[in-house]
């Protein structure tokens, strides 16, 4: 099953590209909750390049890396990627109210598909707000 998720955030398409990809902005945006957080990133922006993340719960109770591998860079428009045996897809779109971010990724069997939708929504809207409130600051 494919599940898309999307967020508009009001900055233009360089700024959104560089903080999706930028290690040090996903430490900060890449959270569900706020009991979660990204404690260690890397991004090697490549077909071929590697990517990972560290979400941890903030008690330690539990934690697991989001890793993966580039199959397109189309900077600032376009990124492919591999985790696992799924696939995931963001595209960029600017616009006049500002850029469209869309992620569409392979569902999995453990978690449903509501489940799957909301936590990835959470993480798209923590990043536009990121993106927004590094803006104004």
């Amino acid at each position: 099953m494919k599940i898309t998720v999307s967020t508009l955030v009001k900055a233009p398409l360089a700024e959104v590209w560089r903080a999706y990809n930028s290690p040090a902005d996903i430490k900060v945006w890449n959270t569900a909750s706020p009991d979660w957080h990204t404690t260690a990133s890397s991004v090697d922006l490549r077909v071929g390049g590697k990517f990972s993340s560290r979400m941890e719960a903030k008690d330690g109770s539990f934690g697991f890396d989001f890793a993966g591998e580039y199959t397109a860079v189309q900077a600032p428009t376009h990124l492919a990627y591999r985790f696992g045996d799924r696939l995931g897809v963001v595209d960029f779109s600017e616009g006049p109210a500002g850029v469209s971010v869309t992620v569409t990724f392979d569902g999995e069997a453990s978690h449903s598909e509501e489940q799957q939708r909301t936590g990835w929504q959470a993480i798209l809207d923590s990043f536009a707000r990121h993106v927004e409130t590094k803006r104004q600051g």
